[in-house]
């Protein structure tokens, strides 16, 4: 079974920044595409950031292009998403998810993944 657990989510000013991780665990997850999702109150769940293991092949919102990154440690099975220059549309429940990777594709529509996480919260204050 597999388990994606979220953390370093919280609260920071505008302009902050914050690591968000990843930890999976119940594969290996070198042929998973492992994304990052998020959802704001009363809002659909939309796609942030995503990485392929195997080819490390990225993928990036356009609204978060250029601040965050995206990375993972694969001896750790660990997925990270670095977010600078956070600004308060980026408040919401940022959750990890994983499917196996087809392709050299990076999907980024939470309907094409199979696991997820339980969801992190951050909240930028202006």
């Amino acid at each position: 079974q597999v388990q994606l657990v979220e953390s370093g989510g919280g609260l920071v000013q505008a302009g902050g920044s914050l690591r968000l991780s990843c930890a999976a665990s119940g594969r290996t997850f070198s042929s998973y595409t492992m994304g990052w999702f998020r959802q704001a109150p009363g809002k659909e769940r939309e796609f942030a950031a995503a990485i392929r293991w195997s080819g490390g092949l990225l993928s990036y919102a356009d609204s978060v292009k250029g601040r965050f990154t995206i990375s993972g440690d694969s001896a750790k099975n660990t997925v990270y998403l670095q977010m600078n220059s956070l600004k308060p549309e980026d408040t919401a429940v940022y959750y990890c998810a994983a499917r196996r990777a087809v392709g050299l594709y990076v999907y980024s529509t939470p309907a094409a993944y199979d696991y997820w996480g339980q969801g992190t919260q951050v909240t930028v204050s202006s």
